[in-house]
C-alpha cells in the first residue's frame, strides 16, 4: 500500500498574448523601434533622426487649417477609363480598388479654409490612390481650385506628393500638365499667391507641372524630388550622380526650392508667407 501518490500534472499552456502589428515601428532612416500612438503625436515624425513618414492629406489639413473651418470640393468626380487600360489588372478595376481602400474617389483632395483667418484654396495628394498619380481628374480638381482662387481673389496652397502622371490614361493624364501649368500661368498673371509644398515623393509629371511653379517652394526634410529617376539618368548621362541627388537639402543648395521646413513649423511659415503676400 502506497503512502505517498504524487499526482501527475501536465504542462499548464499560458494564454498566448497577441501584441498588434502595427504598434511598433522601426523608423526607415535611423532603425530606432517607435512607439506609433508617439510618433502620431509628433505628427509621423522620428522624434531621433527627424525622418518625416507620408502623411494623409486629411492629416496636412489638421496641420494648416484653423480648426473646423476647411470644406472639400469636388469630391463627387470620379475617373473613367478612356483606353481601355489593362496591363496587370484592369485600370478601372484598379480604380474600384483605390476607391474601397481610400474611402476617396480619386488622389487628391482639394477645398478651401482659413489659415489663421485668411480663407485659402488648397489640394493636397493621397498616395495611396494609385501613388498619387495625376490623371484626367486630378488634373481637373488643381485647374477648378486655381481658378476658384483667382475669381475669388485668394492664395492657394498645394500639398504634392506624387508619382507622376498616371500611365493608365496617357496622353489625357499628360495633357493635365499643361492644364494645371495655364491655369497658375493665369494665376500669376492676376498678382494671386501660389505656395507649393512638396513631401516624399514628387516625381514625374507632377514635379514637371503644377508642383515646382509655386511662388514659394517648400520642401519637407530628405524628401525625393524630381523628374525621372537617378538609374535613368545616370543611364541617360553615363554619369554618376552627386551624393544626395534629387533630395530637398540639394535642390535647396542649387536653387529649386526656396526653403526646408519642418513639418512640426509647416503652419507657422505658411502663416507669415500668407500675411506677407497678401496684406
Amino acid at each position: 500500500m502506497a503512502w505517498f501518490r504524487k499526482e501527475k500534472r501536465g504542462l499548464k499552456i499560458q494564454p498566448k498574448k497577441t501584441i498588434p502589428d502595427d504598434l511598433w515601428i522601426k523608423c526607415d532612416t535611423c532603425g530606432e523601434i517607435l512607439y506609433k500612438k508617439e510618433l502620431e503625436k509628433n505628427l509621423m515624425v522620428c522624434p531621433r533622426c527627424g525622418h518625416h513618414y507620408g502623411i494623409s492629406p486629411e492629416e496636412y489639413i489638421n496641420i494648416l487649417f484653423d480648426k473646423g473651418t476647411f470644406s472639400e470640393n469636388d469630391r463627387e468626380i470620379k475617373s473613367l477609363d478612356p483606353l481601355k487600360f489593362v496591363d496587370r489588372m484592369k485600370y478601372a478595376d484598379r480604380l474600384d480598388k483605390a476607391v474601397k481602400t481610400t474611402g476617396k474617389n480619386e488622389a487628391v483632395v482639394v477645398g478651401e479654409g482659413l489659415i489663421d483667418g485668411i480663407r485659402v484654396q488648397f489640394g493636397a495628394m493621397d498616395f495611396s490612390f494609385i501613388g498619387g498619380s495625376m490623371g484626367s481628374v486630378v488634373g481637373e480638381k488643381i485647374a477648378r481650385a486655381t481658378r476658384r482662387a483667382i475669381d475669388r481673389r485668394q492664395g492657394l496652397i498645394i500639398v504634392s506628393r506624387s508619382g507622376g502622371a498616371r500611365m493608365m490614361e496617357g496622353i489625357f493624364s499628360l495633357m493635365q500638365m499643361a492644364k494645371t501649368s495655364a491655369c497658375l500661368g493665369r494665376m500669376h498673371e492676376e498678382g494671386l499667391p501660389y505656395i507649393s509644398i512638396l513631401v516624399h515623393p514628387t516625381t514625374g509629371g507632377v514635379t514637371a507641372s503644377y508642383s515646382m511653379l509655386g511662388d514659394i517652394n517648400i520642401a519637407e526634410p530628405g524628401a525625393l524630388i524630381g523628374f525621372a529617376g537617378p538609374r535613368v539618368i545616370k543611364q541617360t548621362i553615363r554619369q554618376d550622380l552627386p551624393e544626395g541627388f534629387q533630395r530637398a537639402e540639394f535642390l535647396l543648395e542649387h536653387g529649386m526650392l526656396d526653403m526646408i521646413v519642418l513639418r512640426s513649423k509647416m503652419r507657422e511659415h505658411v502663416i507669415q508667407l500668407l500675411h506677407f503676400m497678401l496684406d
